[in-house]
């Protein structure tokens, strides 16, 4: 019974991966999509994020290896001009990026750690950028502000959507604890700058 459950939700997360990968769905969204897919009913048990991590890094590795590197670079390369320019607020990047899973397809997603929730909002209005204004659910599960900034990238040619989550200064010791694969969950522009260095090398 185990087995049948461990191959189905591989196979869901096959199918997810995929979604992911080539359409820049989220994981919970392509996961329930992937069910929906598949034809199973809907209280059918979803697989992990990790496991669905590791299937997308295969969808990669299968289909996209010869096109995915440079996205993620033109992707690092564009979070890292936003960081330098929202400094104060010490900005950490997150999500596919990060992590190196993401390709043309992926949003950005950078957690803002401000004194002031309110103050990265009035950056942007100081400095004419359009935005939208939203919220999100944070790591602990709370609604957290989010606001979205549609982004030019040169080197894709295309437009990207970078989504900037405001949190109170305090949160920023939590947001740097290990992941479940003992990986740091977010990193800063510093951190970012040596992920594009040990790619360049």
């Amino acid at each position: 019974m185990n087995a049948n459950r461990d191959d189905l939700s591989a196979e869901i997360a096959a199918v997810a991966a995929r979604l992911v990968v080539e359409e820049g769905q989220e994981y919970a969204a392509a996961k329930r999509h992937a069910v929906k897919q598949m034809g199973l009913p809907t209280r059918t048990a979803l697989p992990d994020n990790d496991l669905l991590e590791a299937a997308v890094r295969e969808h990669i590795a299968v289909f996209c290896a010869d096109t995915q590197p440079a996205e993620l670079r033109a992707l690092r390369e564009l979070a890292l001009v936003w960081m330098d320019r929202l400094r104060g607020f010490r900005p950490h990047l997150g999500g596919a990026v990060w992590h190196g899973t993401a390709t043309r397809h992926s949003d950005i997603y950078m957690q803002l750690f401000c004194d002031d929730p309110k103050s990265a909002e009035w950056a942007l209005l100081d400095h004419r950028v359009e935005y939208h204004p939203g919220s999100v659910n944070g790591w602990r599960g709370e609604t957290v502000d989010a606001l979205t900034v549609r982004l030019r990238s040169q080197a894709l040619g295309q437009w990207v959507l970078l989504h900037l989550m405001v949190h109170d200064l305090d949160d920023l010791r939590g947001a740097l604890k290990p992941d479940s694969q003992g990986r740091k969950p977010r990193g800063d522009a510093e951190a970012v700058r040596a992920l594009l260095a040990e790619e360049a090398a």
